[in-house]
């Protein structure tokens, strides 16, 4: 169970965050030398030097969008000029690749932050550049939503690039392509002009990642514990009936893959930010505003809670709650993670999304979450956040191209870099987890200035406007 600090304040982690944002300008330009346009996209490190790796190329969002993330922290306008070139020179194809469930990813972390930023006025964009930006969003939002399989219960979601009977619980986070291109005022339009609304996909979406990935305590089977999560959950395609859970990334089935829990956890917090942002009417086909959001809010407090209860003391998982290793390593969650032992490696990647999904949890409206439990999501955040700023998983090593140590891609496959004389991975890193810490600490960052913090949606809504309405969905 994470040891809560309940006295720590962002502000005590700002001269830790100045050390990231410090170390973290040297790794970005290190990178786009080594992996400028053209080059395959980097993924993971291997003895502290990336490399490309996997299935697609669904991390070049993340090598971007953390120059626009480190201009936005810093005001160091290199990296807004680095964001804004190699996002034009790079990131088209992904804006219209028919393959992934990846588009708020690669897309949202590009076009969004550089459209986010000029509308907060942090930097000069042209008529052409916004609209450029806005149309790679609507698009993309569009493109996402088109791989759709329908459920046997009237509703659908988002396929993963393992075909059309494949829901994985990552793409909650990744609808946020579908959120802005909604507000932005798009929509999917298919046989005979159809007008496809990217709002109800967006739902349906994530009612059903809630209903089959996420669990409740409810005896679904003998695994059933409260907000344990699986990686994949597998459907007939003729029919839309679910078949069973499964995992590409995780021990098993019936375990829970830390990383897969933790974009549940930063995903339905988000989109619930986003809620309040959303018309009336368009609630209206899924039972009204009040049962969409206990939907997610549901799903995000039983994640959160499950994290806290299994996770070791610092806040840092191992990469899968299940893993086999851990029966042989005792009390595991009863300390802090060891990321040197001889039998299973933990995942700081995850502890990064998960981090800043309990900020955000615990930063909704009390008529959502009651003041205490939204201390508890904050003060569990902060812990986390501190634990990752440490010497243990900050690299402040230039030599190291990678910024969070000790991060897992793909266990199961064996892809994850094992150093010589250790018998698991470690000290490595990977561009996902890299991004997500700057992301976190940036949040973080604004919540000690009590200045406004950012959110994905301000790429479509002015942030005066945002919060207006997010006032008036809460008084509501």
């Amino acid at each position: 169970m994470i040891k809560i600090d309940t006295t720590l304040t962002p502000a005590d982690l700002r001269p830790a965050i100045d050390s990231l944002w410090e170390a973290s300008a040297t790794k970005i330009l290190a990178i786009d030398e080594a992996f400028g346009p053209g080059s395959p996209t980097p993924v993971v490190t291997r003895e502290g030097v990336y490399q490309p790796q996997g299935w697609t190329e669904w991390t070049q969002g993340f090598q971007h969008g953390s120059a626009a993330l480190q201009f936005d922290a810093t005001g160091d306008e290199r990296f807004l000029n680095l964001a804004r070139e190699r996002t034009i020179q790079t990131m088209a194809s992904h804006v219209s690749h028919i393959g992934v469930h990846d588009h708020g990813f690669n897309n949202v972390s590009t076009y969004g932050n550089l459209l986010r930023l000029a509308l907060e006025g942090r930097y000069d964009a042209s008529d052409y550049e916004l609209e450029f930006c806005r149309m790679a969003l609507m698009a993309s939002g569009a493109v996402q939503a088109a791989r759709w399989s329908k459920t046997l219960d009237g509703g659908g979601y988002i396929y993963s690039f393992n075909g059309p009977q494949s829901l994985f619980v990552d793409t909650i986070r990744s609808c946020r392509s579908l959120a802005v291109a909604h507000l932005l005022g798009h929509a999917l339009m298919g046989e005979r002009d159809e007008k496809i609304s990217l709002f109800d996909r967006l739902v349906m979406h994530a009612n059903a990642t809630a209903k089959y990935s996420v669990f409740y305590g409810e005896d679904r089977d003998i695994y059933d514990v409260r907000g344990r999560t699986c990686h994949e959950a597998l459907f007939n395609t003729n029919n839309g009936d679910f078949r069973a859970p499964s995992t590409q990334q995780g021990y098993s089935p019936f375990s829970t893959w830390t990383r897969g829990q933790a974009w549940a956890m930063c995903g339905y917090p988000e989109e619930l930010e986003f809620l309040a942002e959303v018309d009336d009417a368009d609630f209206e086909p899924h039972g009204g505003r009040e049962r969409v959001t206990q939907m997610m809010l549901r799903a995000a407090e039983a994640c959160a809670d499950y994290y806290i209860n299994h996770t070791p003391t610092c806040g840092v998982p191992y990469w899968d709650a299940g893993a086999p290793g851990l029966a042989h390593m005792g009390d595991v969650n009863g300390r802090p993670a060891e990321p040197y032992n001889d039998h299973e490696p933990v995942d700081s990647s995850a502890a990064a999304i998960a981090a800043q999904g309990l900020l955000r949890l615990g930063m909704l409206p009390e008529s959502l979450v009651p003041k205490a439990d939204a201390q508890k999501y904050t003060q569990a955040g902060l812990t986390i956040t501190r634990a990752l700023l440490s010497q243990t998983y900050l690299s402040t090593d230039p030599a190291h191209q990678g910024l969070l140590l000790h991060t897992i891609y793909h266990r199961p496959r064996n892809w994850d870099h094992i150093p010589e004389g250790s018998k698991i991975p470690a000290h490595e890193s990977s561009m996902w987890g890299d991004y997500h810490l700057r992301e976190l600490a940036l949040l973080v960052q604004r919540m000690g200035e009590s200045a406004r913090t950012p959110a994905f949606f301000h790429a479509a809504v002015p942030a005066e406007k945002s919060s207006a309405k997010m006032a008036k969905g809460a008084a509501s």
